[in-house]
């Protein structure tokens, strides 16, 4: 009997969050698929892709029209967190770390509402004490029980497909504030330059920028590939740049040359 299993049957095998995971992929490749299509591709039922489908479709993900599922993170809309948190984490946890590297006890560090910054949060206790400002929900959420770690939340409009707030009220309370290192993280690089889907999204990470004095920046080396709408920053305006160890030595190199201090997050270690 041959053992190797057919595409459709690997499909069948995938439980339901690694097919909505998958089917996801698929559709963010092809910018849109048949309903139909999906449901031969995975081996289930036009019923139960229907399902998957609506679960996207209520995260802000996709969008179902008739016999047919576009995509709704292209280049001028970010998927949400839920997705996002399951992307590359291997490399989110490296750059995790190499960040954690650059955090002192006694400081005041502001983190954005990304997921890389979700995976340093976890770290954070390490260095206690620490005043961590954020937008970010799940940071709170991740850092409400440590003793040794001053919470500030920025408060503002909330967001749910990003779990954060953002704002006048935000980008207000920021400004009051002044914080010893922000670290930052980008959908997109365009030319050496941070892109973002979100022009409120633009203006709370500008503001968070403007409070600290060191600022450091966070990307994997698929930023380096994707597409957005608002500039940022360039990323000669960073003190620091920390990219995963699978990114272009072509951009390392790049980076590097232009003067700017880049860190190549090691892999973790396998056990």
């Amino acid at each position: 009997m041959n053992k190797r299993m057919t595409s459709a049957q690997r499909s069948e095998n995938l439980n339901q969050s690694e097919r909505h995971d998958a089917i996801t992929e698929l559709v963010l490749r092809a910018g849109s698929m048949r309903i139909e299509e999906l449901a031969d591709r995975f081996g289930v039922s036009v019923m139960t892709i229907h399902r998957d489908l609506d679960t996207l479709a209520a995260k802000g993900i996709l969008r179902k029209s008739r016999g047919s599922v576009t995509a709704v993170a292209t280049s001028l809309v970010e998927a949400s967190i839920e997705y996002r948190t399951r992307q590359h984490q291997p490399e989110k946890q490296a750059i995790a770390h190499a960040a954690f590297e650059l955090v002192e006890p006694g400081q005041a560090v502001i983190l954005d509402d990304s997921t890389t910054g979700l995976a340093l949060a976890d770290l954070l206790p390490q260095r206690r004490p620490l005043t961590v400002i954020t937008n970010s929900q799940r940071v709170l959420t991740t850092l409400n029980d440590q003793e040794g770690i001053a919470l500030i939340s920025t408060g503002g409009q909330y967001y749910q497909w990003c779990d954060a707030y953002m704002g006048a009220v935000t980008i207000s309370a920021l400004q009051a504030l002044r914080a010893d290192v922000f670290f930052m993280s980008t959908p997109a690089i365009i030319g050496d330059v941070c892109f973002h889907q979100h022009h409120e999204t633009v203006q709370v990470k500008r503001a968070m920028f403007e409070a600290a004095q060191k600022r450091v920046l966070y990307a994997d080396h698929t930023k380096f590939d994707q597409r957005a709408l608002h500039a940022m920053a360039p990323l000669s305006d960073f003190d620091t740049v920390i990219v995963d160890a699978a990114t272009n030595q072509e951009h390392i190199d790049r980076l590097r040359d232009a003067g700017n201090d880049v860190v190549v997050a090691k892999p973790p270690r396998r056990h």
